[in-house]
């Protein structure tokens, strides 16, 4: 079965996008040769690396609605991690939700206006409060 073996964040301004990567997650970036592109090590394990690559074009508009895949990042502490985003000079585009028998989740921007979730695994979140 194909599964996803690489993922891209597109960037107006790519060391701004490092930056708030690497403080949020952690994540190592290399320059990869002359090329405006650099490798994303996200960790040891489980998961995929990644690149990041300068953007094509105008951002996203801050009310557009996701119009691609969404990256989720699993984290041990969503609130922390929550904190880090916005500390690193993201935002919050939907809050923290149980997803039941799975995690909390969450979705934020980065600050090249890409959306990205995290999750945090919890198999007893409950069913969300309707």
């Amino acid at each position: 079965m194909p599964r996803p073996v690489h993922f891209e964040i597109h960037a107006g301004e790519p060391e701004r996008a490092v930056e708030f990567y690497s403080a949020v997650f952690g994540w190592k970036f290399e320059r990869w040769g002359e090329a405006p592109y650099w490798v994303i090590s996200t960790g040891e394990g489980d998961g995929i690396d990644g690149g990041l690559v300068p953007r094509v074009g105008p951002p996203p508009a801050e009310s557009a609605p996701v119009h691609g895949y969404v990256n989720t990042i699993a984290v041990t502490d969503l609130d922390a991690a929550l904190a880090s985003v916005s500390d690193a000079g993201g935002s919050l585009a939907l809050p923290k939700n149980p997803v039941p028998g799975v995690g909390w989740l969450a979705y934020c921007k980065d600050t090249e206006g890409n959306i990205f979730g995290m999750l945090q695994p919890d198999s007893e979140a409950p069913a969300p409060q309707v």
